[in-house]
């Protein structure tokens, strides 16, 4: 029997998917994946605008997900729990997977050609 999971928890998972749900934040993690950048630095890795990357950057850092430290006028960036780019690797591992068992399903439901 599955083991129950406290609702809390469920909760806050489902919040922290809901803030992952977006695939500019995604590439910002995955930029993120290496260490610490700035915000003119992300920008220019997946090719956003500062302002649209700072937006997306509060989103995550306002769920606990990115943590910052300033440097002047300059904000810098970094993942504060390491094993989310593991996550969203092994997500990413599961779509693959998925994909390709749906091109295999695609060629065996394709009729072969009379010839």
């Amino acid at each position: 029997m599955a083991e129950q999971i406290d609702p809390t928890i469920l909760e806050m998972h489902a919040k922290v998917c809901k803030t992952m749900a977006h695939p500019l934040r995604l590439a910002l993690l995955n930029a993120l994946r290496e260490g610490e950048r700035s915000v003119t630095d992300l920008a220019d890795a997946i090719g956003a605008t500062h302002s649209l990357v700072s937006q997306h950057l509060a989103v995550l850092r306002n769920q606990g997900l990115l943590r910052t430290r300033r440097n002047g006028n300059e904000v810098y960036y970094r993942i504060a729990y390491p094993k989310m780019v593991q996550a969203c690797d092994l997500l990413r591992e599961v779509l693959f997977e998925h994909l390709r068992s749906q091109e295999e399903l695609a060629r065996l439901e394709t009729p072969n050609p009379v010839q």
